[in-house]
């Protein structure tokens, strides 16, 4: 029992028992459905996009991330519904999430909207045995198992925004703290933690073919400190973007991106890590990949006029 639970402990802390259970992404203001839920169908189009980020490359067994978003309108009855799917793995232990989400956008003026939303889905908690090293003899057989639990996993946002212009965003991820029972003999404290995000953005114009976009987000678990992302871009006509960020107490990050025709979306960023483990690193890559579904747009690819 004592070695059960020293495993389970183990792997809890591994995947951020008392510290940021979620994704980390360096593109947060490229993918604000990987935040909030209440996101779902803001656009008048369908909009898909994948962030693939390889964490502290050269250590072993860092932090890999794959995430798929995918949400659309439904605009007769000013809603949205939308899809989200990561896995993270870290060292021994991966988790698996799936979640849809749903919101309702009320038109607050002119073409600024509020917006509330709810998800609800699965995470896959699983722990590699082989990778693992036991304090004490015995129980050898866990060294030879894959071992799995589900737990249900529900959340909620809003998100007030102006488009093309500035957004505002609030979200709960992991409201119900599921405990998680990968052994037998495991601790009270290895539950689904409560989250809490705030992020936003604005877009001021400078002339007619530049802006300039500051971003921020603010991520808070009980009990650890907030941790802080601020971020800026460069935008020239829509299209291209060179920018900067720092995550407070971990990085700077460079970013870089471009978009195809109003469509289709790619954008890169390299972390510089500033703690000790840049003697080990050679830093973070990230790379997202977007794409919108219109009828303006298949008009297009047909050679037809709206």
């Amino acid at each position: 029992m004592i070695r059960k639970y020293y495993i389970c402990l183990l792997s809890f802390i591994a995947v951020g028992g008392f510290s940021q259970q979620l994704p980390q992404y360096t593109q947060y203001m490229l993918n604000e459905m990987a935040i909030n839920p209440a996101v779902s169908g803001k656009d008048d189009y369908a909009d898909v996009r994948s962030n693939n980020r390889y964490q502290w490359v050269g250590v072993t067994d860092a932090p890999r991330t794959y995430m798929l978003t995918l949400h659309g309108p439904i605009k007769a009855k000013n809603m949205g519904i939308g899809m989200n799917l990561y896995t993270d793995i870290v060292g021994p232990t991966r988790r698996t999430g799936l979640n849809f989400s749903y919101a309702y956008h009320m038109k607050v003026k002119d073409d600024m909207f509020l917006s509330m939303g709810l998800s609800a889905g699965v995470l896959q908690w699983g722990i590699d045995g082989s990778k693992l090293i036991l304090r004490d003899d015995g129980d050898q057989n866990l060294l030879s198992t894959y071992q799995t639990t589900y737990v249900p996993d529900f959340g909620a946002g809003l998100y007030f925004h102006k488009k093309d212009r500035f957004y505002f965003g609030l979200s709960l991820p992991q409201i119900y703290q599921a405990p998680i029972k990968l052994y037998e003999g495991a601790g009270k404290n290895s539950k689904i933690v409560n989250h809490f995000n705030l992020n936003g953005a604005y877009k001021f114009d400078l002339g007619d073919d530049f802006k300039i976009e500051p971003s921020f987000l603010v991520k808070y678990e009980i009990p650890t400190p907030p941790k802080i992302d601020v971020g800026m871009r460069v935008i020239y006509q829509e299209q291209i973007w060179l920018g900067g960020a720092y995550r407070h107490n971990d990085a700077f990050t460079a970013l870089i991106g471009y978009f195809y025709k109003n469509y289709l979306m790619i954008g890169y960023s390299f972390d510089f890590t500033t703690t000790n483990i840049k003697k080990y690193s050679t830093g973070t890559h990230e790379i997202m990949l977007g794409i919108r579904f219109s009828r303006k747009q298949s008009a297009t690819w047909e050679g037809k006029e709206k």
